[in-house]
């Protein structure tokens, strides 16, 4: 299966796994509660799903890679303790608690969290000492003589042989023990977390073209040519930082993310035409409206692969704002939240005679206490990281602010905040519009160079496998989207993709 199956059939685990009876007891015991194991090629994203199950699943997650792990240090260290057996008292060796285990039981106190998963990663690569530890591990869930607390699943991740050298094949006896799922790479799914991620343009519309060379692993004279979707993701990260120190990247520098030479020589010659597009077709002028019949023919007469590029090129340009968008309201609902929890303690018969100031500090030290003890749960994405740092730093800001002005009365107070957040909420306004005027004038540009042509109804579909123009259109509209929608996404699939966003709009699940 692919990593989105593979992702949905974890959580399923999960939520079974944790489900209770009346009694608080767990429905699926703990001896029946089988460890997960992810089996599948390198760099194609076990250990990212695991963060993503753990986060929208609501529990902690402790992550080990096995291969850094003596024998010591996973089952615990010998020391002599004394018993007393049949009157007569005898030296008997006994392990201290494994690191692994003592580490479920940190994060525990850390977060709070009861529940969480304890994922190790090469499972199958542990060296010959510790291997019959992992088979212990996986069968009963045991480190040395210390268990896996009750309610911290067991998930683990492993290459197939072909991958590596180091790996050592389970028995029957313990693949009859484990929820053992393959995984396969994925280009179309990797692209849905992609945009999410905001992975590089120049990637997502290389790959497009050249799906072929998402996933590459082969083995030659010279030793081992291979691409995965980490190699991806990376290079994503380094591109984007080399554009800000205005830095080009070279084949010298991309083949050390993708080393595959072909490959990595290929994209660095698509890079370069990436680049150029966004000069040749002013790509800034597009969104803006102010595009000329230059442009237009331009495209209109080009090679498909070029048509695909400069639509990746405004995708990735309007995914940018749409983010921005997404990000400005939920920091806006998030500060808004905390100014109406700050107004019922401003307005509480409890505390009528605490000065202004000292309610305000006790809200951020709650909200950063918080934040602290979520961070370290792993249980925000980056957007919601970014939103309630910004929300704090926002309400120490109007703190000074109002203590510089010299407003003592706890109304005046208020007054002052509600007037300062009111240009956020401004600002949360204008960028929903600027992005609105930005989708609407690139269909204008590209309604002139294709019509209704093929160009449209690609343009369509990867604005509805985009998670962040997804939530931007579910909840501002489009009519030119909604108008193409209608008109070229006639096939099941499509309109089963525009259901979904409708019911996710109807349960609430769409933020802005």
């Amino acid at each position: 299966m692919n990593i989105k199956q593979a992702k949905e059939e974890i959580e399923k685990s999960i939520q079974a796994y944790l489900l209770k009876n009346e009694f608080g007891e767990y429905l699926i015991p703990r001896v029946r509660q089988r460890p997960i194991l992810l089996m599948g090629a390198p760099g194609i994203g076990k250990t990212a799903i695991m963060e993503q199950v753990a986060r929208e699943c609501g529990v902690a997650l402790v992550s080990y890679s096995i291969t850094h792990h003596t024998r010591q240090s996973a089952i615990g260290l010998p020391f002599i303790s004394h018993k007393t057996y049949g009157g007569k008292e005898y030296a008997v060796t006994e392990y201290t608690m494994s690191e692994i285990i003592a580490s479920v039981y940190n994060k525990i106190e850390e977060t709070g969290l009861a529940e969480g998963i304890l994922f190790i990663d090469e499972i199958n690569c542990a060296s010959e000492t510790l291997a019959p530890a992992m088979l212990q591990f996986l069968q009963a869930k045991t480190f040395g003589a210390h268990s896996v607390p009750d309610g911290w699943l067991i998930a683990a991740a492993g290459n197939p042989p072909e991958y590596n050298k180091s790996v050592r094949e389970f028995d029957v006896v313990t693949l009859d023990r484990v929820k053992k799922i393959d995984v396969e790479p994925d280009f179309q799914v990797w692209k849905e977390y992609a945009y999410q991620q905001s992975v590089h343009g120049a990637i997502l519309s290389y790959l497009e073209i050249k799906k072929n060379n998402f996933y590459a692993m082969e083995t030659t004279v010279d030793g081992k040519r291979f691409v995965t979707a980490r190699g991806w993701e990376d290079l994503s990260t380094i591109l984007k930082v080399y554009e800000a120190m205005n830095l080009a990247a070279d084949a010298g520098m991309i083949v050390q993310y993708l080393q595959h030479q072909k490959i990595a020589r290929d994209f660095a010659n698509y890079l370069d035409l990436y680049n150029k597009y966004k000069t040749d077709y002013h790509v800034e002028d597009i969104l803006n409206g102010t595009f000329t019949e230059q442009s237009v023919s331009k495209l209109s007469a080009a090679a498909f692969d070029e048509k695909l590029s400069v639509l990746g090129l405004l995708l990735s340009r309007l995914s940018v704002d749409f983010r921005l968008a997404y990000e400005r309201d939920l920091f806006t609902t998030e500060l808004h939240q905390s100014l109406l929890e700050l107004k019922e303690r401003f307005q509480s018969s409890y505390c009528k005679e605490t000065p202004w100031d000292k309610l305000m500090e006790g809200l951020l030290e709650e909200k950063e206490t918080a934040f602290t003890q979520a961070q370290k749960a792993n249980l925000l994405d980056q957007s919601t990281k970014r939103s309630r740092r910004m929300t704090i730093e926002r309400l120490i800001a109007y703190e000074n602010d109002i203590k510089g002005l010299g407003i003592h009365e706890k109304d005046e107070v208020f007054v002052q905040m509600k007037t300062a957040f009111a240009k956020e909420v401004a600002l949360r306004e204008n960028s929903i519009d600027t992005a609105a005027k930005e989708l609407n004038n690139t269909f204008l540009f590209l309604e002139e160079a294709f019509g209704a042509g093929q160009e449209m109804v690609i343009f369509i579909t990867e604005l509805t496998t985009n998670f962040y123009s997804v939530k931007f259109i579910s909840e501002n509209g489009s009519e030119k989207y909604y108008q193409y929608n209608k008109e070229l996404l006639f096939d099941e699939k499509q309109k089963s993709i525009l259901k979904d966003i409708e019911s996710a709009k109807a349960e609430g699940t769409l933020l802005f």
